[in-house]
């Protein structure tokens, strides 16, 4: 008779899956909850949101959504079902991005004395949504209205910059040095708490734009340290 049972070695390690993901994010920039700068003033983005029900994603699961490069323009996302629905279609050979939510277990166990007792424990679960470009019939997005001001630009910062060559692309809700391209992402002005904050974090990509091959050609990976580093998020944001 077949077996239909999934091996220990057969089942998704959500855990592993999410860290790994974490650990991309580290290695690529900026850590993902450490964001000195407000999503919401991103060229009219705004913290991922089911575009179905308008409900905000929490926890972990706006990291993952927030980390995807579909998201830097539109914040919205949606499972095939509540596409379906709505008359929206996913379009074939899209891929779905997972998202993560505890779902909890009863199991009865025997105390001390011989007696029952329920124990509730959380299990990690996924299930899919598609990103707001990869459904046909979806709205246009409305972007929402800011009215921030522009904070000034602290001089030295963009003078180094300026010096060092690197080009710097305003907009979006993510900030990011891209090696293949060779440039730095930052959200636009008016989304940083401060001018102090928007050039800590500009220097910090700084940092790793001087990685390039055609500047000091180092290796920063740093895959081992990310990986205990992103383990420990993971354990304190579930």
């Amino acid at each position: 008779m077949r077996n239909f049972h999934k091996t220990h070695a057969q089942r998704r390690d959500h855990y592993q899956e999410l860290t790994d993901k974490i650990i991309a994010a580290l290695e690529a920039g900026t850590a993902p909850w450490r964001r000195p700068w407000d999503k919401t003033a991103g060229a009219g983005a705004t913290a991922p949101v089911n575009a179905a029900t308008g409900h905000r994603y929490r926890g972990i699961n706006l990291f993952v959504l927030g980390m995807s490069p579909l998201a830097i323009s539109d914040p919205r996302w949606c499972s095939y079902r509540q596409a379906a629905e709505r008359g929206w279609q996913v379009r074939k050979g899209e891929k779905s991005t997972p998202v993560y939510f505890y779902k909890p277990i009863e199991i009865e166990d025997r105390d001390a004395q011989g007696g029952a007792e329920t124990r509730r424990i959380p299990m990690l679960r996924t299930f899919s949504v598609f990103h707001a470009s990869q459904v046909d019939g979806i709205p246009d997005l409305v972007p929402p209205v800011t009215t921030k001001t522009v904070p000034e630009r602290i001089e030295d910062v963009e003078i180094i910059v300026k010096a060092s060559g690197v080009p710097v692309r305003i907009g979006g809700d993510m900030a990011f040095y891209s090696p293949p391209l060779d440039l730095i992402q930052m959200p636009p002005d008016e989304a940083f708490h401060s001018p102090e904050e928007r050039a800590a974090t500009l220097i910090h990509e700084m940092v790793h734009a001087s990685g390039h091959a055609s500047r000091l050609n180092r290796d920063l990976s740093g895959k081992f340290g990310s990986a205990l580093y992103a383990k420990e998020e993971i354990r304190a944001l579930s």
